[in-house]
């Protein structure tokens, strides 16, 4: 597994080592040992998938009494991948960072408890799967709206155009009013 810490060093960018041939490929995508060596001791409780059309951005999601660590991967199509950093004692707190993540670079990204994620999907469709260190509880998560100005995401919109967004992520907090990580 090839590593690259990002400019926020606990943003961990990892590649598999693929094995390919006129068969097709294989590749170890997942082994506890090497991710504790690499992230830490986190365990993983739940996995997600989504489907998403392009232009199609969900998040910035994150929970505040439950926060999960997410390892996410997209097995088709490709998306701009963002975390930001909400723990307020960081050196990085408020910056973010995005990488594209695609069935062709077969990359994966690390993102620990204590940030907020979203991603735009740049292709014709993308399936996003990830891992998650805590469950899922609606009623903890809180969602930093896309397009806040403090943060100022470079997200790279189709053709200048808006986003389709779900409703609730319409309606997404401004930083300076999203409560962070202690």
């Amino acid at each position: 597994m090839q590593i690259e810490r990002l400019t926020i060093p606990d943003l961990v960018l990892m590649a598999p080592k693929v094995f390919g041939d006129d068969r097709g490929f294989f590749m170890e995508t997942f082994r506890q040992s090497e991710f504790e060596k690499l992230c830490g001791q986190y365990a993983f409780v739940q996995e997600n998938h989504s489907l998403s059309r392009q232009g199609t951005l969900r998040g910035l999601h994150y929970q505040l009494n439950q926060p999960q660590g997410k390892l996410v991967r997209v097995t088709r199509g490709e998306v701009f991948d963002v975390a930001v950093d909400l723990r307020s004692k960081s050196s990085t707190f408020g910056q973010w960072v995005g990488v594209y993540l695609s069935e062709d670079n077969k990359q994966m990204l690390w993102v620990p408890p204590g940030f907020a994620h979203g991603f735009y999907v740049t292709s014709r469709e993308a399936e996003l799967q990830y891992k998650c260190t805590d469950y899922y509880a609606p009623d903890d998560e809180v969602c930093i709206h896309w397009n806040d100005p403090e943060l100022s995401i470079e997200w790279p919109l189709r053709h200048g155009e808006p986003p389709t967004v779900s409703a609730k992520d319409a309606q997404g907090l401004s930083f300076s009013r999203a409560p962070t990580f202690s």
